[in-house]
């Protein structure tokens, strides 16, 4: 069997509850861990992401950000 990739970077990351929730399934329907779930997504960022959809997203959660934060 084939060893897994080695995770080289680390780094502390502050995440929203829905967002390690949702982490979390995704990773576990893949059947990778959290931090091998995040390298996919990154490593495969414009392949995953429909780019005016983002946009849109992102313009939400920034305007709804200093909100949740209190």
């Amino acid at each position: 069997m084939p060893k897994r990739f080695r995770l080289t970077r680390r780094f502390p990351v502050a995440m929203t509850e829905d967002g390690y929730r949702r982490l979390k399934r995704f990773a576990q329907e893949a059947g990778l861990d959290e931090g091998e779930a995040l390298s996919f997504l990154f490593e495969n960022f414009t392949s995953v992401v429909d780019q005016d959809n983002l946009t849109h997203r992102l313009r939400q959660f920034n305007a709804e950000l200093d909100a949740r934060k209190t």
